[in-house]
């Protein structure tokens, strides 16, 4: 199969915020690697050698209605395709990241907001009317991939179109091993399409508008990689007061 375009984004840092813990802490990234656009079905038919649903169906469509495990699955596929070390370990319904390993892999949440908003501060990178599919367009389906206009690092459809599965944690506090979605999807409305909106679900559970965008960069192990840690999930895990709902709240600065 042809390789999978990445975008090489280089050491920078991203401010995050806990809605819940009203928290915001700066991320200092490394290097790393993340595809131009979310997988698509003629990616996920080339991956697993399984032809793409319809023809009727343009190939170009984000892959959608994957759960979380799934998606590790995929990356794990698509390191075997090309002979890196997988990024996953799988025991039962468990999963390990190997940090250190070169395969494919979710970006962490941090990654994947460092890489959605390109060096922009605000809810969106470009006036959202021009990059990403909502509710405004009409459209009740994912829509090929690339039909609107890039970030700053050259990145489609990071906001709308499909949300994008990323490898952390949602809030262990309410919602135990529920991971996180990024993005927002097409029929989001407006408001909740942004760059720090975060959303999750279980992670066998499957939805009609998430899909996933692969990302490659191994690391040193430590306390913290990329903005995870497993000891902070532990920590979080323990602390009482969740927000009501997975949702940033809907007047959270951006």
């Amino acid at each position: 199969m042809p390789p999978i375009d990445l975008v090489s984004l280089p050491a920078g840092e991203v401010e995050l915020h806990d809605a819940r813990r009203k928290r915001r802490w700066t991320v200092r990234l490394e290097p790393f690697e993340i595809a131009r656009v979310p997988v698509t079905l003629e990616q996920h038919a080339q991956l697993t050698a399984r032809p793409v649903p319809s023809a009727e169906i343009d190939p170009q469509v984000p892959l959608a209605d994957l759960s979380w495990r799934d998606a590790i699955a995929l990356c794990n596929a698509a390191s075997a395709v090309e002979g890196l070390a997988p990024a996953y370990a799988l025991d039962g319904d468990d999963v390990s990241w190997r940090v250190g390993a070169d395969g494919y892999r979710l970006p962490t949440e941090a990654e994947w907001e460092y890489a959605c908003r390109a060096g922009t501060s605000g809810p969106h990178y470009a006036p959202l009317e021009t990059v990403a599919w909502t509710s405004r367009d009409g459209v009740d389906a994912p829509h090929p991939v690339g039909a609107k206009r890039p970030n700053g690092f050259g990145l489609f459809d990071a906001l709308g179109n499909v949300w994008e599965w990323c490898w952390d944690l949602l809030d262990p506090a309410r919602y135990g091993d529920y991971r996180v979605f990024r993005g927002g999807g097409f029929a989001d409305e407006a408001w909740s399409v942004r760059a720090s909106t975060r959303r999750g679900g279980a992670p066998g559970m499957s939805h009609p508008d998430v899909g996933l965008r692969l990302a490659r960069g191994a690391f040193a192990p430590g306390p913290v990689v990329q903005g995870w840690s497993a000891e902070a999930d532990r920590e979080r895990a323990a602390i009482g007061g969740p927000l009501p709902s997975g949702w940033t709240p809907r007047g959270a600065r951006p």
